[in-house]
């Protein structure tokens, strides 16, 4: 028997009106993104800027008016200042008003509409400051409202992932491939399952076998590959991840944009982010699907690589410094960028096989924080907290934070601590211009790319989150049973205490 303090059920349909005044839209031009459509649209989360941050007696006002009073409208000095200058027009914007309405990184040529293809996605670097705020507040806002309420997904096509190298987590996606093909959903329609195409001519997987037991099974198993997972994202109702960690991590690799939600079974070594248990899978599929599950979103970076544009040999000297932060900060002529991605770990900036330190300039903004001189640099999400961050002296983040965590790995100094900024900065980490050597840059330890000096990254949240199924029964875990199962956090034999009854015998 359920108790009061489950959470309210709402189905996929209903989702976009339980969530009421939020709507998915572009953030520049206010169109709907054509990517967007169905539930998944609650994925992509910017807020109605009309509503967003107002508190619930201001949506509705009374309509009487107020009688008129004769008295003074304030008998602060400061303020009277204040409301005179405002009726006189005599404002003049501040830096830091100028700097809200002003997009976060360089508008290159590469990044305008061609106009004879669909417009193309505006990244989060090429928003505002205003824009990154709102988007950061409504992504924290939605993932509140989505932790009450219990979402009832028509599943029908089963996205499964698991290793494709590993023989026995190979065999346990076909047995549970079997038992999906076998069984219908609760509107006893067959399920249509999705496993990579490697696994068409897999001995282990034997999907011939399959075919050969009930020839029903032709039409509903199904091969997905990386192109299918860029291009229809909405295809999939769900995404069963079977692996560890590093699975979940390519689940997310795999949709860089819309990420259906993403039910992880704990088949690895640690299991941060694997959040149910294989051997009860029947079971546990038969309650998600019937019951509903509950989503937390994870908070996404979207990193940007901007490559400096040559410039002729007799141009003069030219500083990283001053073009992304100084004078040359609106010219874009000196870069463009080359590719970007969506990450749920980190972005690290190494030294690569170089036998000497890095050289990197760090940017929050339009201000340049420092030049770190190390190994290299590590920014993670608070998921990736518990990662590459870990291991290089970082900070543990709870997973509902938002912030950005920014960690050197090896400073050349001892003064350099890991320091933690909200989500909604611009980070911008590139190799200056005499620099000794290159830097490597790497997403989610995937993707290394050489940044040559001159060259850096735009890190800022994702229009994009990752959606991860928790457990209804246990969806109040709290992350520190995680770490305290997984990393031992603080595990020591408890001191002893005071023998006060023998004390009292021996007087």
């Amino acid at each position: 028997m359920e108790t009061q303090s489950t959470p309210a059920i709402a189905s996929s349909d209903t989702l976009e009106r339980v969530l009421g005044e939020y709507q998915t839209y572009n953030a520049v031009d206010g169109s709907v993104d054509s990517d967007s459509d169905g539930v998944h649209e609650q994925l992509e989360v910017i807020f109605d800027q009309s509503a967003a941050q107002r508190r619930r007696a201001s949506l509705n006002p009374n309509s009487e008016k107020r009688p008129s009073s004769r008295r003074q409208k304030t008998s602060c000095f400061v303020h009277q200042l204040l409301e005179e200058k405002s009726m006189s027009g005599q404002w003049t914007p501040s830096k830091d008003g100028l700097m809200n309405e002003r997009k976060a990184d360089k508008d290159t040529p590469e990044d305008q509409q061609t106009g004879d293809e669909t417009p193309r996605h505006t990244q989060s670097r090429l928003l505002t400051k205003k824009q990154l705020s709102d988007m950061a507040f409504g992504i924290r806002e939605l993932s509140k409202k989505l932790g009450h309420i219990r979402l009832l997904l028509k599943v029908r096509n089963v996205f499964l992932l698991t290793k494709a190298h590993d023989q026995k987590l190979i065999a346990n996606t076909r047995d549970m491939t079997h038992y999906l093909l076998k069984n219908t959903n609760e509107e006893g329609q067959p399920y249509i399952v999705w496993v990579e195409d490697t696994m068409r001519d897999n001995a282990v997987f034997n999907a011939k076998g399959l075919l050969d037991e009930d020839p029903s099974y032709k039409d509903r198993l199904r091969y997905w590959t990386n192109e299918l997972c860029a291009k229809k994202p909405h295809t999939f109702e769900i995404c069963i991840a079977l692996g560890g960690d590093g699975t979940v991590l390519y689940a997310s690799w795999l949709f860089q944009r819309v990420v259906p939600p993403v039910m992880s079974f704990a088949l690895g070594s640690l299991g941060f982010l694997t959040k149910f248990d294989f051997d009860n899978y029947p079971n546990i599929l038969t309650r998600a699907f019937r019951d509903g599950v509950t989503v937390s979103l994870r908070l996404r970076f979207e990193a940007t690589v901007m490559r400096a544009r040559p410039r002729p040999q007799n141009d003069g000297y030219r500083d990283l410094v001053d073009e992304i932060i100084g004078d040359s900060s609106d010219d874009s002529t000196t870069h463009h960028p080359l590719i970007s991605h969506n990450i749920l770990n980190d972005i690290v900036l190494d030294r690569g096989p170089n036998a000497t330190m890095s050289s990197i300039e760090i940017f929050g903004d339009e201000e340049h924080f420092t030049t770190v001189q190390a190994d290299g640099v590590c920014v993670a999400t608070p998921t990736g907290s518990t990662a590459y961050n870990l291991a290089a002296g970082g900070s543990l983040c709870h997973p509902e934070n938002p912030v950005i965590l920014v960690t050197a790995i090896a400073p050349h100094t001892l003064s350099f601590r890991p320091i933690i900024l909200p989500d909604t900065i611009v980070l911008r980490m590139g190799v200056p211009y005499d620099a000794r050597a290159s830097c490597w840059a790497s997403f989610d330890g995937k993707q290394r790319t050489e940044l040559t000096p001159g060259d850096y990254v735009t890190v800022s949240a994702s229009r994009f989150p990752f959606p991860s199924v928790l457990p209804l029964d246990r969806r109040s875990e709290d992350w520190v049973d995680s770490i305290s199962r997984t990393l031992n956090w603080n595990n020591r034999q408890r001191q002893k205490a005071f023998d006060d009854q023998k004390s009292s015998q021996k007087k």
